[in-house]
């Protein structure tokens, strides 16, 4: 078992405290295409997607080589260069990726029971999510929508820092904003190498979801679930965050 117990714990987002696809196809991106072609774009919609792709992977790419984090307005600026007979405006920029977020992110879904677990939570920990996104306004929007923003002390995105988890940069901005040490934190998320191997490297402890054990991580750091996490920090907890999160009868 993982003896010292935490001052603060620190949540990875996607794929941790909200469901999606990772797909940068599958979602649908109808209105995506259909403003290309208002900015005079002519691909069709598969050769949209194909070029829309290209571009992101080779960002990707010269990410991995040094975890360099890029934003929404960088892909787009490549990609709309490449496929429009000239040069796009900032507000196009804007526009396109205004809604292709929209688009990635309708099929994102919380939980049940997401807000009531954080917000328990909240009320013995100091609670900060550290999420890689190319986004600076998504993390907070959904996080606001699960009615859980008010419960972060931090909310600390890779788009932000310029580097992506598992670089130290992020964990360490964590931290900062934080003013913990590593000591003090537990890291809860869903990737071996950066919600994992990058938080215990900086000296956290870390919880990683494995609900298969694909991963060679002990039991003890293994979770099924992050509804998992109260058990994991006190046998007691489940119980008292219960009957603090009840409501009160009406009158």
């Amino acid at each position: 078992m993982i003896q010292r117990r935490p001052t603060h714990l620190l949540f990875d987002f996607f794929g941790t405290l909200v469901d999606y696809s990772p797909s940068r196809t599958e979602q649908g991106y109808q209105r995506s295409h259909a403003l290309l072609h208002e900015f005079g774009g002519q691909l069709g919609y598969e050769r949209f997607l194909e070029a829309w792709s290209a571009t992101s992977a080779r960002f990707d790419q010269d990410s991995a080589l040094d975890d360099r984090e890029f934003s929404m307005a960088d892909v787009t600026t490549a990609f709309l260069r490449a496929v429009l007979p000239r040069e796009p405006t900032p507000g196009q920029v804007n526009a396109f990726v205004k809604t292709y977020l929209a688009e990635w992110s309708a099929p994102v879904r919380h939980p049940a029971g997401i807000d009531v677990l954080l917000k328990g939570l909240s009320s013995e920990f100091r609670l900060a999510v550290v999420s890689n996104t190319h986004s600076p306004t998504m993390v907070p929007e959904q996080l606001a929508a699960m009615g859980v923003l008010d419960s972060m002390d931090a909310v600390v995105l890779s788009v932000d820092v310029g580097r992506r988890k598992p670089h130290a940069d992020i964990y360490q901005a964590a931290l900062h904003q934080l003013a913990v040490s590593a000591q003090g934190v537990w890291f809860i998320g869903d990737s071996y190498e950066a919600d994992y191997v990058g938080p215990r490297r900086m000296g956290m402890e870390a919880l990683l979801i494995d609900p298969q054990g694909k991963t060679s991580v002990p039991l003890h750091h293994r979770l099924d679930t992050v509804f998992d996490l109260p058990h994991r920090l006190s046998p007691t907890l489940p119980d008292l965050l219960s009957r603090d999160t009840q409501q009160p009868p009406r009158t």
